[in-house]
């Protein structure tokens, strides 16, 4: 069942999502050469204790950290540790969410630390990142959820790669819906799979966190042995960007941006909705 949430519950979900825009921008800057993983967990867990907000990652099925940091071959829920050092020309993608009142916010991004990074590095996360907003902007009352999964799929297909080759979008981890809890239904694939039919039709009040991952190579990963880390099969460095979006009357609202997606979705045409904390 999708959970269909009213205006002030989106209102509720907005300030979860400003909370994790918090951290965003806090965690960005902590990520230089020299520091490690567990620093920037401290940082998250500070900004939260400044919102008066929960980390709804600590604890998710038994996951002992506020953040997921997840450096150049590693996916998706790398652990925070003091044992990973940052070093320049490194990526790392964090991953974070937040609780206000029971209502959540999830998001992610890829930073570069430090300096000297390829242009496949940076063209990577800029298409991964564009993909998103791709599939953001398809969130339109009437659309299907795989107008979602095609937006982000076709517009990460179009992108030529540098060196040749494509680029591999990961099968095995999507975005989701979220709003009482953080991971609802329906799920979200970043690729069409006809044989899941269309999905449910988009409404107002529909709200799902939108969360490409994109590989230099394989679209295959596997999970190490602290049953949470997801690195590509072939080792390849991976891209993760993701933001909560709920589906207003007055179009969509991204839940977890500062401006509430409003200068990117101009850039595909699209008013954001008015923002309720305004």
């Amino acid at each position: 069942m999708v959970q269909i949430k009213t205006p002030e519950q989106i209102a509720k979900m907005r300030e979860a999502g400003l909370v994790v825009a918090a951290i965003h921008a806090a965690t960005r800057e902590a990520a230089v050469p020299g520091a490690t993983t567990k620093d920037l967990d401290q940082v998250a867990r500070k900004v939260l204790a400044e919102h008066n907000a929960k980390p709804n990652f600590l604890g998710y099925g038994g996951f002992p950290a506020t953040i997921c940091t997840s450096v150049n071959e590693v996916v998706v829920h790398g652990i925070p540790s003091d044992d990973v050092v940052l070093k320049d020309g490194d990526v790392i993608s964090i991953d974070c969410g937040a609780i206000i009142d029971g209502w959540h916010g999830d998001a992610a991004y890829t930073a570069f630390v430090g300096s000297g990074h390829s242009p496949e590095l940076i063209e990577l996360s800029r298409v991964t990142e564009e993909s998103m907003w791709a599939g953001i902007a398809a969130m339109k009352q009437g659309n299907r959820l795989v107008d979602v999964s095609r937006a982000i799929e076709t517009y990460i297909r179009r992108q030529p790669k540098p060196g040749g080759g494509r680029y591999g979008i990961i099968e095995d981890y999507g975005g989701h819906g979220i709003g009482t809890e953080m991971h609802m239904d329906p799920h979200l694939l970043n690729y069409v799979d006809r044989r899941r039919g269309k999905g449910p039709k988009l409404v107002p009040g529909f709200c799902l966190a939108i969360e490409p991952m994109v590989s230099l190579g394989t679209p295959k990963t596997r999970v190490l042995e602290d049953d949470w880390t997801v690195v590509t099969t072939d080792g390849t460095w991976s891209s993760h960007w993701e933001h909560s979006v709920a589906l207003t009357e007055q179009g969509p609202l991204v839940l977890t941006a500062p401006d509430g997606g409003r200068a990117k979705l101009a850039e595909h045409g699209i008013t954001a909705a008015p923002d309720p904390l305004a």
